[in-house]
């Protein structure tokens, strides 16, 4: 057991990396199993304890929106809703920092956790703002990405459609 204040030998940034890309792994993975939901919340955690580390402002924002999805995704709604506005509270303080997706992807975040809170009319405020910030991204391929998660929030494909073009 390493001593208090011993310098540590872990390679931080390559384990933050390994495991946000099992984290990833697991979440697009459709019949993930009640273990790998666990595993799956585990590694996302155990990511972004590993960017605090080592990473800078912008890997502890996406460290966060992982956090936070995931939370979305198993139907944890307080603890979605916390990740989602820390995300996006991180978002705002850095926004110069940010790549434009990472401000779209944190207004998404937000919307999906507002809507597992039942808020819909504000969550469809927030589905708006993250489409408007998607028209904003720079690159097609990355834009495509973003409106493609986008549409899995369950509001009218029409909305989408005239927000997209």
């Amino acid at each position: 057991m390493a001593q208090a204040g011993a310098k540590s030998t872990l390679d931080h940034k390559f384990i933050a990396i390994e495991l946000n890309q099992r984290a990833w792994a697991l979440l697009e993975n459709e019949s993930r199993s009640p273990e790998e939901n666990d595993e799956m919340l585990h590694v996302a955690h155990a990511s972004l304890w590993h960017w605090l580390q080592a990473g800078t402002k912008v890997h502890h924002q996406r460290g966060l929106w992982l956090v936070g999805r995931i939370h979305v995704l198993l139907g944890n709604r307080e603890a979605a809703m916390r990740y989602a506005r820390q995300t996006m509270d991180l978002t705002e303080v850095h926004q110069e920092d940010m790549a434009d997706f990472d401000h779209a992807y944190a207004s998404e975040l937000l919307a999906r956790a507002t809507l597992l809170a039942g808020e819909e009319s504000e969550a469809s405020v927030l589905f708006e703002r993250a489409a408007r910030l998607g028209q904003l991204i720079h690159g097609e391929q990355n834009r495509k990405i973003f409106f493609s998660d986008l549409e899995a929030i369950p509001y009218p494909k029409t909305e989408l459609s005239e927000l997209n073009s």
